[in-house]
């Protein structure tokens, strides 16, 4: 038996936890699950969203698949999804964006892959709140030192992007391509503009490229690759981005197959990963027993992968293909017409899916 943590998350994340766990199961890949919480639920009671006792099993299991927990707008607690990447090193968010046939979409034939960095770039939570005499002290010094003069009345965040980093995550991209038998590699970034922090990024990029020859290497402007995405989509294959436009990219890719609803996502560093949809967590959808668990059932799959259980990972995508593409016991939002009254609820999918895995 492999032990895996399984977060259950907050909003919708318990029912298509639920769901994505009775999937795997029916696999036999041999899973014993930790089940721990996260949130705003488990925050009401025990007052941090994240308890160390989840915090422990992710730990002690060294794998977790996370169902969708709630990040407030703003105010209130910062990202748990960020906390989690930070927490354990999990420097590289792999997003598949893979077309499924009977999934509404302007094209077809997708795949890609978006390989992000998760712990430097913009997101790395350096920042530095309006009036605060801190952030008056750093204005001055900025003012000092910069031929553009920055307001009193002005936040900060601070974009740190290291050689380290960027060699670290580029060559897991390249790996990745070696690995899964990809062709292409493409670095994303805004080095004409930013040249100290994206223009690092580049000239790392490019060196690593070397170690590569059998593998394909490009750059492109993030401008111009989000033009690229819509227009040709075809010419991309693993795309590596430093973490802001990774988080952007990785939506405009999930929209390409049809939305979040399909998006699955590894979060992977040295001996640790952590899972999850690439969607949130739908708080009015909560107990309804409507969503799409086909993005968390997709995580789930690559969690498979990453545990050396391929047969069994083949089986569970082949069975979402499936179900999928008959197109009858699906979600509202996977029908022609949203408001199609034969769409199933979230356990029914999952019991479509589990009968196909059994069937096969």
């Amino acid at each position: 038996m492999t032990q895996v943590s399984l977060v259950t998350g907050d909003g919708i994340g318990p029912e298509i936890a639920e769901a994505t766990r009775r999937c795997v199961d029916a696999t036999g890949a041999g899973i014993e699950w930790d089940i721990v919480e996260a949130g705003v639920d488990v925050m009401a009671r025990e007052g941090t969203p994240l308890p160390e006792a989840t915090l422990d099993s992710i730990r002690r299991n060294g794998v977790a698949l996370k169902a969708p927990i709630t990040t407030p707008v703003g105010t209130g607690f910062r990202s748990i999804n960020v906390h989690l990447r930070q927490e354990f090193h999990l420097y590289a968010c792999v997003r598949p964006c893979k077309s499924y046939r009977g999934v509404r979409s302007r094209y077809t034939d997708i795949d890609l892959v978006v390989v992000r960095e998760n712990t430097e770039d913009l997101y790395a939570g350096i920042e530095f709140e309006k009036g605060a005499p801190e952030t008056h002290e750093l204005i001055d010094w900025l003012n000092g030192h910069s031929k553009r003069p920055i307001g009193p009345n002005t936040g900060i965040s601070i974009k740190p992007i290291s050689v380290e980093g960027t060699e670290r995550i580029v060559r897991f991209a390249f790996e990745y391509a070696r690995k899964m038998d990809r062709r292409k590699v493409t670095s994303v970034h805004k080095a004409n503009i930013m040249k100290f922090s994206d223009g690092l990024w580049l000239e790392v990029s490019r060196q690593v490229a070397k170690d590569y020859p059998d593998i394909e290497f490009e750059d492109r402007i993030v401008d111009n690759m989000c033009m690229q995405l819509v227009q040709k989509p075809e010419l991309y294959d693993v795309i590596v981005l430093p973490n802001l436009y990774g988080d952007i990219l990785s939506d405009l890719c999930a929209g390409l197959v049809g939305g979040l609803g399909v998006a699955p996502g590894a979060n992977i560093g040295d001996g640790m990963a952590i899972f999850e949809a690439t969607h949130g967590s739908a708080p009015k959808y909560a107990g309804q027993n409507k969503v799409n668990p086909t993005a968390l059932i997709l995580s789930g799959v690559l969690m498979l992968r990453y545990i050396g259980k391929i047969a069994e990972a083949d089986r569970l995508e082949n069975a979402v293909a499936a179900v999928i593409a008959e197109g009858k016991d699906v979600t509202y939002d996977m029908k022609p017409d949203r408001n199609d009254p034969t769409a199933v609820g979230t356990r029914e999918m999952a019991d479509a899916i589990i009968r196909r895995i059994k069937s096969a």
